[in-house]
């Protein structure tokens, strides 16, 4: 097997832009935190691979040929490129960023997010442009090809490689539209069962958590119509008798800007009477984008967006 070529041995161009800088091996080491005996022999072996001897006995001084002289400034630069990039990333400005950042959320979520992390990149990152997609892609595979930068909402399919952060747990409200009859009167989940429903799956589901918790009391409900998006159903509820559910921040949590487009169709949001699961949101994203400045600021935009009382990140 061939030995490595020492040009390209980056230690050793350390090694010579401490001994041309310093003109002593005692002091090279120093510099460099190691003996005066390995200096030593770096020096010998710099001499061998560039066949002149760099630095010669002057009195009880060394000092450089005229090789080493015009060695002197350009081993320098590359020690300071060496630096420049191995030093670990400070992060970037957002104020210079230039590009599209690609998130896959469901509809509901994307609505929820969109304004506030609009805002936040007109005030901090002016040329960054957001795309939502919606949840088409099977988002182990498109993030780790690059298709989607991050996957916002319930991770549920993660390869062992995603990176996974919860952003915030949610209850499951019931809406519906003002003057419904469940908006007069307890809300039993005996009432609740009796009237129709409209469920959001894209697998087309008619089932979820709220029919266990019913099964569990003998009751069921009729689902009228499953739809494939949140915008929609809430947008059917408005305008009919049907009941739909709405994510929201827990009791005595900050409000969520998860309800807020429930709220822009003018709906009541009621307390459901049973103990459902919470629904927790959470952001995933491809380690190599782990210690990217740019994706940086994008989760820590996402993570302000979801914490903005009403979508607000001002």
């Amino acid at each position: 097997m061939n030995s490595p070529d020492p040009a390209i041995d980056a230690n050793l161009a350390v090694a010579l832009n401490a001994l041309l800088a310093e003109q002593s091996v005692t002091r090279a080491a120093a510099r460099l935190h190691t003996s005066p005996a390995a200096m030593s022999r770096t020096l010998a072996r710099l001499r061998r691979i560039l066949q002149d001897p760099l630095l010669v006995r002057a009195g009880q001084a060394m000092v450089p040929t005229p090789r080493a002289q015009a060695l002197r400034d350009e081993a320098a630069s590359v020690v300071r490129s060496l630096g420049a990039l191995l030093t670990p990333g400070t992060g970037v400005d957002p104020a210079t960023l230039r590009t599209t950042f690609t998130l896959q959320s469901a509809d509901l979520v994307a609505a929820a997010l969109a304004p506030g992390l609009l805002r936040l990149a007109r005030q901090e990152a002016p040329e960054v442009s957001l795309r939502f997609r919606a949840e088409e892609l099977e988002a182990g595979p498109a993030l780790r090809d690059g298709r989607i930068d991050l996957e916002i909402g319930v991770i549920d399919h993660i390869d062992p490689e995603t990176q996974v952060e919860e952003l915030v747990t949610l209850r499951m409200l019931a809406a519906v539209r003002p003057g419904h009859p469940l908006t007069e009167g307890e809300l039993t989940p005996a009432r609740l069962a009796a009237a129709e429903h409209v469920t959001v799956s894209r697998r087309g589901r008619f089932t979820g958590p709220l029919d266990t918790a019913l099964a569990e009391r003998n009751l069921h409900r009729r689902v009228a119509a499953v739809l494939p998006s949140h915008v929609a159903a809430m947008a059917l509820t408005a305008r009919s008798d049907v009941v739909c559910l709405v994510p929201s921040a827990p009791p005595g949590a900050a409000p969520s800007p998860f309800t807020d487009a429930a709220v822009a169709l003018g709906l009541r949001l009621l307390d459901i009477p049973l103990p459902l699961p919470p629904v927790t949101i959470g952001m995933a994203w491809h380690p190599r984008h782990a210690a990217d400045g740019a994706h940086h600021w994008l989760r820590s935009a996402v993570r302000r967006a979801v914490q903005a009382p009403g979508g607000s990140a001002g």
